[in-house]
């Protein structure tokens, strides 16, 4: 196996996005200004969201909400990224179509599957929103972020704006609408490749 520029590339920047999250941890521990939010936004954008997110993992595993739209950001920029990485490898069909419909058509498990994640999510943020109105226990942000991840984004997003909840907050303003360009990425890939 051949290591090429792109490849080294990948490395260095996965490496610097580790090596940027550590000191933007230790130095949200230690001071109260002077992090590196910016620049890690850049690298990740730039492809070191690998390394950002094996950071997470092994130092940083607390969700809370000062840190869930940079989580969703990085975890969107991975997936776009990984996608980009194996079209780049070479492991892509040759012929290029956006017919994601033929692909519903033969693979229609997958379009009962997101039919039924969004109903599900839709209904989990009417009940959450029931639950904040009555002062009742919540659903937490991962979990309905996670909902939406996993192929509710639609049902999560018309629950935002037709319930009117979690409309004042940016992980969901912003990351539910960056998740599904990232899911319609997934599935033009997967269009292409099955």
């Amino acid at each position: 196996m051949r290591i090429g520029a792109f490849d080294i590339y990948v490395i260095i920047i996965n490496i610097m996005g580790f090596i940027l999250y550590c000191i933007n941890m230790l130095l949200y521990r230690f001071t109260r200004n002077g992090q590196v939010d910016t620049l890690l936004t850049i690298t990740s954008f730039m492809g070191g969201s690998l390394g950002i997110i094996i950071a997470i993992l092994l130092f940083d595993r607390e969700n809370v909400k000062d840190n869930m739209m940079s989580r969703v950001f990085v975890i969107c920029m991975f997936v776009i990224q990984l996608v980009l990485f194996i079209m780049i490898k070479g492991n892509f069909g040759k012929n290029f179509t956006l017919a994601i419909w033929e692909f519903f058509g033969k693979y229609k498990i997958l379009l009962i599957y997101l039919l039924i994640i969004n109903i599900v999510t839709l209904i989990v943020f009417a009940l959450d929103k029931m639950n904040a109105i009555s002062k009742k226990w919540r659903y937490k942000i991962v979990t309905l972020l996670g909902l939406c991840f996993i192929g509710g984004s639609l049902g999560g997003l018309l629950a935002m704006y037709v319930f009117r909840h979690k409309t004042q907050q940016d992980y969901f303003t912003i990351g539910v609408p960056l998740i599904i360009i990232t899911q319609i990425i997934v599935l033009i890939f997967l269009t292409n490749v099955f």
